[in-house]
């Protein structure tokens, strides 16, 4: 059997109103909320009880989705929103741009701060990683060609 897709990648978040505006002005599309509870739930992800609200978002292209997650029970356990870039484990989400300065303008509006510099790597992209809700870390890249 042949992989079919990715189907989203998901994130926890502590404000999800905060992170579904703020991927929202980045250019996702809010695909539907829910509140996932239940045993069935919690078989799937070992957690036991569960009760956590979801948002779906998907990309205009319509073929990528960010889940995000707010748990409500069990508490988070843990937090690596400040750890760098080279920590081990999932970390961060790449988005391609139109504009790149365009787009941190705009989510700067929303409390977006810059990681380092934007830069460009030849003649090829400009990139950047910045921060976003609860310090969630993303990067941007803007195709030059």
């Amino acid at each position: 059997m042949a992989l079919k897709r990715m189907d989203n990648i998901g994130i926890v978040v502590d404000d999800l109103e905060e992170t579904i505006g703020f991927f929202g002005e980045l250019g996702l599309e809010l695909e539907g909320r829910a509140t996932i509870e239940g045993e069935w739930a919690g078989r799937v992800t070992g957690l036991g009880d569960q009760r956590v609200e979801i948002a779906m978002m998907r990309t205009p292209d319509g073929h990528s989705r960010l889940e995000l997650s707010r748990f409500l029970t069990p508490p988070v356990v843990s937090d690596h929103r400040n750890a760098p870039v080279n920590a081990l484990g999932y970390l961060r989400v790449m988005f391609a741009v139109d504009d790149i300065d365009g787009t941190l303008e705009r989510l700067r509006n929303r409390g977006a701060r810059l990681e380092g510099e934007v830069v460009q790597y030849r003649d090829v992209y400009r990139l950047c990683y910045i921060r976003g809700p609860g310090g969630l870390l993303i990067g941007l890249a803007q195709e030059l060609s």
